[in-house]
């Protein structure tokens, strides 16, 4: 096994290093993408916008899409590189994550050429900002249950029903959704995947929900009577689950939890400040212990996602790497946020700054945020169960 990059690949790193150090606006930098995936107000958000706009017409969003579709080709490996230099700049995710990550590859798979050619162009400069509705007050790791209505009348779908968790709503142009087209089909069938074209049409309203640390980045979207054409309808009608299933695998692929390494080192520089019981952190044996652990547990992740990509080099399926890794990533969240507030005490609850731990509101909103983790994107139970039942054979 070679981890080394090789000499094109590290002058590929050196280029976007470079072309990052010279045009990534540092007003824009963020402590953790974790805590800021959606913009906290529309003045950001439009910020965020324009810098995805500038790395569009520079070339780097949409990096591995095919040219035909406005993309740069690039092989997998160099847009590994370009992700791990971007986010080691300190950028936020992109406004447009939605369409660039889940939406244009779905297009490209399911999409008809007219659909191509309306929707994917205006992805990648931003023109066009995404959201998902997929989950549902009653569906939400049991996604097949969905009751969102959408009746085929003449040349229009006409859509009743509500989504939940809905990441960006308040921000999208435009929603790929998932409705049921057949209520009398069996549960995974009769689910159509949709493209709503106007967020502010008729009949939707979008309602914020505010998490316990204050952020806003998911909402309730309600739909009444909402009327879009039938030619809005990517995949088959009724076999809207296989459609689905396409996007959640990409989905999968970016839910992993990461960023956990850089903040396992910043607990480990702060346990040489802080202190317990009057001695320098550090000093206690299990807050080196439980950092050494996590390093431990960050590293063996880093492995599980190279065998991942292995197997995309190779051109082979998926394999359990995805799930595990949702899993692993999100419950070590859970057990990082729970060791920065032993470690940090008072001031792991502290919403502004102060002299000997500057950056305190990122760990309130890691000890208030973690465990949302287990449950968006597919919850650590779903995930047991795929693992067990399709991996290691184990009975339901």
């Amino acid at each position: 096994m070679d981890f080394e990059y090789t000499p094109e690949q590290e002058a590929f790193r050196v280029k976007v290093r470079a072309w990052l150090k010279d045009n990534f606006p540092p007003e824009l930098a963020i402590d953790d993408p974790m805590d800021e995936r959606i913009a906290p107000n529309r003045e950001i958000f439009e910020k965020r916008r324009a810098w995805q706009r500038k790395l569009a017409d520079a070339g780097w969003v949409g990096l591995s899409w095919p040219k035909e579709y406005g993309g740069g080709s690039a092989n997998l490996m160099e847009q590994i590189i370009f992700d791990d230099e971007y986010f080691r700049a300190r950028a936020p995710v992109l406004p447009g994550y939605s369409g660039v990550s889940l939406l244009g590859p779905t297009l490209m798979q399911w999409g008809t050429e007219e659909q191509k050619k309306k929707y994917l162009p205006r992805i990648l400069p931003a023109a066009d900002v995404w959201c998902q509705g997929y989950s549902e007050p009653g569906a939400g790791s049991d996604l097949a249950g969905l009751k969102t209505r959408a009746e085929l009348k003449g040349d229009y779908f006409i859509i009743n029903g509500q989504k939940v968790w809905t990441s960006g709503a308040q921000y999208a142009d435009k929603m790929f959704l998932l409705a049921r087209t057949d209520p009398d089909a069996p549960k995974h069938k009769g689910i159509s995947y949709l493209i709503i074209d106007d967020m502010g049409s008729p009949g939707i309203e979008v309602r914020p929900l505010v998490t316990m640390s204050g952020h806003h980045h998911f909402n309730e979207v309600f739909f009444d009577n909402v009327q879009i054409p039938k030619e809005n309808i990517v995949g088959p009608l009724n076999e809207g689950w296989k459609v689905a299933v396409t996007t959640l695998a990409f989905e999968r692929g970016i839910a992993g939890g990461g960023g956990h390494s850089a903040q396992v080192r910043r607990l480990a520089d702060l346990a040489r400040r802080v202190e317990i019981g009057g001695r320098p952190a550090w000093d206690h044996e299990w807050v080196r212990q439980d950092l050494a652990q996590f390093l431990i547990e960050c590293e063996a992740a880093k492995y599980t996602r190279l065998r991942s990509l292995t197997r995309r080099l190779r051109g082979l399926p998926p394999g359990p790497e995805g799930s595990t890794l949702k899993l692993v990533g999100s419950e070590l969240g859970v057990r990082i946020a729970r060791f920065a507030s032993e470690l940090l005490g008072p001031y792991a609850i502290l919403g502004e700054p102060t002299p000997l731990v500057p950056d305190a509101p990122r760990w309130q909103s890691r000890l208030l945020s973690s465990r949302q983790y287990t449950i968006a994107g597919g919850t650590s139970e779903i995930q047991r169960n795929i693992l067990g039942e399709r991996q290691l054979g184990l009975p339901k």
